[in-house]
Order: C-alpha cells, then sequence, then structure tokens
C-alpha cells in the first residue's frame, strides 16, 4: 500500500522575482532611514540641538530714545518726555475668550475707547510680535495709571509701562525746521537708510529730524525670554539695554529763532525770515508763519489736526515759506539786476541813467513807486532811492533772446530759481522766468502771449512771473558782500554725546564763487548803505537811532487781483563790514519800509542783543 505524502507548492520563477523585488526595495528603505537617522543624529546633532534651544529663547525689542537736539548754545530745542502708557502683557492675557472680551470692555470704559478698538489695538500688534506688550494707549494721565495699578485684579492682563515721547518744548516756534517722527512707512521699509529699523519703530519724518534721523534714531535694546512648546512665557532671562540716540546741536540761535517768529506774527501772519553768516553759511534762524505745534505728532496725529495744518484756507501752516514759497521780490531783486548790469558791461558804478519818472517800451509804460521823478543819477543813488526806472532801462538792455543769457545767467548764478542746498528736505527752487520757459508755454497754450521785453523789465525788480524765498535772497546777498562765494546754508553744526562733548563736525560743502569785480561790489554795497541810512533812503527812517550800522534794501511787490502787495527787507549787518544777512518777508504787508524793515530791526536787535523798548514804525519815500 502506497502512502501518498502531500507535495509542498514549488516557488516559480516569477514568485521569487517578486520576492527579490520585494525584498530589494524594502533593504533601500531600511538603508535611506538608517543613513537619515545617522544624518541626523551624528553630522546635524548640534545644529539642530541649537535650533531647538533657540526656539525657547525670544528677543523683545525695547525701543531707543532719540537724541536731543540743542541750539548753538546748547539750549534743548527738542527733546523727549517721560509718559505712561496702558499695556497689555501676552503672559498675564487670559485664555478664556470671555474673559478677554470682560477685560477689553473695562479697558475700553476707563481709556475712553470703544472695546472693539481696544481688541484690534491689542490684537494686531500681538501678531506682529507674539512675546511683546501691545500698546493700548499711550500718554495717559498720572491718576489713570495710579487707578489701573491698584486695580490690577480687575484689569488681569494690564499693565503701566513708562515709555518716552519726543518733545519740543517750543511748541509753534522752529517747528519747520525741527520737523516731525512717526513709524517708518512703506517706503522708508524698502530704503536701505533704514535697513536696520524695524516695523513700528519711529523715524523722523520731515525737517531736521529726517534730514539726520540716522544719528539721532539710536540703537534699541533687547529683552530676552524663555518660552515653552506652545508658545507661553516662562521666565524672563536678559535684558540689553537701549543706547540713546546722539546729541545734535544746530547753528540756530533760539533767540534770533523767536525773535523772527514773533515779528512775523505781528504782520499779516504769513510770511517768512532767513538769518545767515555770510562768510560760513551757517543758519541762525529760519521760520514761517503760521506755524504748528510739532507735539500734535508725538502720539500719532489726529486726523482734523492734519487737515487743519494742510488747509490752505487755514494758510497751511504745514509749508515751511521760508524755502518752499515762491515770491515776486520786489526792489530786493535789485541787487541781481545791478551785479548783471555791471558785469555785461553795460554800466558802470559812476554810469548816469536819466529818471524821469517813468519808462515806456513797446507802448507799455513803466513808472516808479508814487510816479516820482528823480532825474539824472547813478548806481548808488538808485539804490539808495529805490529808482525803479534806473532798473527798468537795465532790464531792457539786459533781455535775453531766448539763450537764457544776461540778466537770467547772473540770477541764476547768485542762486534764484535754484535750491539753496540747505540740510533741509523739501527745499523747492521757485522760478527763474526765462524766454524759453514762457514761449513753451505759449507754444503749450497755457498763457496768452510770448516772451516780451516788457517781462525783462518786469524781471528787473522783482515783479511778473518770479518766485523765490527769502533765504534765496538771503544767499544771493551774502555772496555779494563776503566777496563772491554762493554759501550753501547749513542748520546742523555737530554730532555729539549727553554730555554735548563733540563725536563728528558736520562741514558745508565747498561753496561756489562767482568772479564779480570788486569794485563792482562795493558800488552796490554802497548803495544798500545809503538806502538805510542816508537822506532819501528807502529806509533810513526805520533804522535811525539803531545802534548797529546797516545796509538794506526793500521791496514791494504787486500782486496784482486786488491781492495786497508783498513786503520785503534784506538786511547786512554790521556795517562797513557785515556778518549777518536777514531776509524776511511778508505775504500781504504792502511796502517794505512799512512791514518788512521793522521786522527785520525786531531781529536784527536779538541777534545783536540790543534792548528796545519802543515799537519801529516803517517809513520811507520809495521803495
Amino acid at each position: 500500500m502506497y502512502l501518498d505524502n502531500e507535495r509542498r507548492p514549488t516557488l516559480t520563477p516569477q514568485l521569487a522575482v517578486r520576492v527579490a523585488l520585494i525584498g530589494g526595495v524594502a533593504l533601500v528603505a531600511f538603508a535611506v532611514i538608517f543613513f537619515r537617522l545617522w544624518y541626523l543624529q551624528v553630522l546635524s546633532g548640534d545644529r539642530y540641538l541649537a535650533e531647538a534651544r533657540d526656539n525657547r529663547v525670544r528677543e523683545i525689542k525695547v525701543q531707543a530714545p532719540r537724541g536731543e537736539i540743542v541750539d548753538r548754545d546748547g539750549r534743548t530745542l527738542v527733546d523727549n518726555r517721560p509718559a505712561m502708557a496702558v499695556v497689555v502683557s501676552p503672559d498675564r492675557l487670559p485664555d478664556a475668550e470671555a474673559a478677554r472680551q470682560r477685560l477689553y470692555r473695562r479697558l475700553g470704559r476707563l481709556l475712553g475707547m470703544r472695546p472693539r478698538a481696544v481688541r484690534r489695538e491689542v490684537e494686531s500688534q500681538l501678531q506682529a510680535t507674539p512675546y511683546s506688550t501691545a500698546t493700548v494707549k499711550q500718554d495717559v494721565s498720572d491718576q489713570l495709571a495710579w487707578y489701573l495699578l491698584e486695580h490690577r485684579d480687575e484689569f488681569r492682563g494690564a499693565d503701566v509701562e513708562r515709555v518716552f515721547l519726543r518733545q519740543y518744548p517750543h511748541h509753534e516756534i522752529g517747528a519747520h525746521l525741527f520737523g516731525t517722527v512717526g513709524e517708518m512707512t512703506a517706503e522708508q521699509e524698502k530704503d536701505p537708510r533704514y535697513r536696520d529699523v524695524d516695523l513700528g519703530d519711529r523715524v523722523g519724518q520731515s525737517g531736521i529730524e529726517l534730514q539726520y534721523d540716522r544719528f539721532l534714531r539710536g540703537r534699541n535694546g533687547a529683552s530676552r525670554v524663555q518660552v515653552d512648546a506652545l508658545g507661553n512665557l516662562n521666565r524672563r532671562l536678559s535684558k540689553e539695554e537701549p543706547i540713546q540716540g546722539r546729541q545734535l546741536r544746530l547753528s540756530v540761535d533760539l533767540d534770533v529763532q523767536e525773535a523772527g517768529q514773533e515779528a512775523l506774527s505781528a504782520g499779516t501772519g504769513r510770511g517768512a525770515f532767513a538769518v545767515m553768516d555770510i562768510k560760513s553759511g551757517a543758519v541762525l534762524g529760519l521760520g514761517s508763519t503760521p506755524s504748528y505745534d510739532p507735539n500734535i505728532f508725538s502720539k500719532g496725529i489726529k486726523t482734523a489736526d492734519w487737515k487743519r495744518i494742510n488747509d490752505v484756507d487755514n494758510g497751511a501752516p504745514i509749508t515751511n515759506r521760508a524755502i518752499q514759497a515762491g515770491y515776486p521780490t520786489g526792489s530786493t531783486f535789485k541787487l541781481v539786476t545791478a551785479t548783471a548790469a555791471l558785469e555785461e558791461g553795460l554800466i558802470t558804478p559812476d554810469t548816469p541813467l536819466y529818471d524821469p519818472g517813468s519808462f515806456t517800451l513797446g507802448g507799455v509804460t513803466f513808472e516808479n513807486a508814487g510816479g516820482v521823478s528823480h532825474g539824472a543819477l547813478a548806481l548808488r543813488q538808485a539804490l539808495t532811492v529805490s529808482s525803479d526806472v534806473f532798473f527798468y532801462q537795465l532790464g531792457a538792455q539786459l533781455d535775453s533772446e531766448g539763450d537764457g543769457l544776461g540778466l537770467q545767467r547772473w540770477a541764476r548764478r547768485l542762486g534764484i530759481g535754484r535750491d539753496t542746498g540747505i540740510d533741509l528736505p523739501g527745499e523747492l527752487p521757485g522760478l527763474l522766468p526765462t524766454p524759453k520757459w514762457r514761449n513753451a508755454l505759449y507754444k503749450a497754450g497755457d498763457t496768452e502771449k510770448p516772451w516780451t521785453p516788457g517781462d525783462n523789465v518786469n524781471l528787473s525788480v522783482g515783479q511778473g512771473d518770479l518766485q523765490a524765498d527769502p533765504l534765496q535772497m538771503a544767499v544771493a546777498y551774502a555772496t555779494i558782500a563776503n566777496g563772491g562765494r554762493v554759501l550753501r546754508p547749513r542748520l546742523a553744526q555737530r554730532i555729539e554725546d549727553s554730555s554735548g562733548r563733540a563725536i563728528q563736525q558736520l562741514e558745508a560743502p565747498t561753496a561756489r564763487r562767482l568772479d564779480i569785480k570788486p569794485e563792482y561790489r562795493q558800488a552796490i554795497l554802497d548803495g544798500l548803505r545809503g538806502a538805510a541810512s542816508a537822506p532819501g533812503g528807502t529806509s533810513t527812517a526805520v533804522f535811525q537811532g539803531f545802534p548797529i550800522q546797516i545796509a538794506g534794501k526793500t521791496g514791494t511787490a504787486e500782486k496784482g487781483d486786488g491781492r495786497a502787495d508783498q513786503s520785503w527787507y534784506v538786511a547786512l549787518a554790521p556795517w562797513p563790514s557785515p556778518k549777518y544777512v536777514v531776509a524776511v518777508t511778508d505775504e500781504a504787508g504792502g511796502f517794505g519800509a512799512d512791514t518788512a524793515a521793522p521786522m527785520a530791526r525786531r531781529i536784527l536787535a536779538a541777534l545783536f542783543h540790543v534792548k528796545e523798548n519802543r515799537l519801529v514804525e516803517g517809513g520811507g519815500p520809495s521803495d
């Protein structure tokens, strides 16, 4: 009997191949896992350990206070003031949503804010910097701060911190110089100059605050904290104190700045002035009115305040008229015309021209102020009595036939119609009218007539389309007084540490030089001296009895359309070796001798520490 054994299935070739493939794949997979683990544990272990530790440590920024700004004598112009701010700490904020809502409601009632606004402020800030405190409201009263501290149990998560806000102790005085600060804008974020600045940092936005922000900004500190795996704060590890920004010393004299703005305010309330050292270009005063209080920017400006300071009907207080407003200059421009006529060879200092009281060109008659006739006179006397007809004749001869030469060339050389280069942002060049400019407008249909010789006649006495500002006129007068150096005005003198010790001198750029014959310059200066001191001088009555001898020129610019005349005065002092130039204008002040000249006297009194107890009245036979 046969016992049949069960036959085991045989391993077919196809099955063997499949087993081999599966085994190979498994072997490769295990090899990859093995080598990956070896790489992570052996080769990269130290790096990942360090990163894991870093994940447990966070840095919280501590913003640095900005550096102070002082005047030439070290008097504070801009500093910081301590203030109390209500903040919310993420480590103490309630976890429950209902508890958070109660906190926001209580804070809203306490701070006069809507709960929704409180929540929005907190959540937006914590989203950007999860481990830092979120500021709900800055500059709260001491009473409110003490109340919150005493009732901390009712405001779980809220606290009070001391912060520093920018402070402008002189309010409207010098506002256009100092400028403002604010949180870094999107445009500034892209600027390489702000690569070390974080979102939320406050930086300069205008004026000196912007121009020298890199020195004033300081260096932020940091507080290191430890968090758990969920990001909750465990404990504070260390703190690096912030470093305050550098102190900036300006060439500004606070007394002169105050006197200038007070003088402007006593006029029509719209104007500007500039005071400059004629040898160095150092600016001792630069003001504009109406002004504004830059303290409104310290905590974030309100919409209503922003509209108010930009409102043209309100005088647009944000505008710095000293470097941004363009005005016809009236007879103060005669210094430019005189320089051009002498250097172009039209006259010598002693060439007589006859002034019958009027001048006719192309059927148009131009007259002296009041129709006064001065007869035969040379340059010095023409400047002294401010003969318009004398300069009308020069303007007609200096007319440029489309090439920008003659009067325009010398005006531009003296700084009219171009930036002065002052270390302030936002300067505008104004307008120096030329045949090319006018004819282009005519071809485009933007004006009724092309350039005519009469336009140059108007320009010769600072009328027509000319647009210049006080600082440009100060530069032009300084150039004649200092020997032909066209200065670049400067406000900043040096960078200092907190004790006032100089760290870095801020030198002014090299001045341009004009080759003007000394005898020509002296003739012009003699004429300006006569205008402020000689019988018949247009401002002699204004400066009678003033202990500082000066040279100066009045200006009255007609603006037409029923608008009041623009009042101007430019002074050089002391005579006969001038050190300073003062240029002042009032938009609706009328005759230069009536408004601007008395303003200049008040500024000069502050500049030379002259005490005066009487109001100075204008007066002069002519402009």
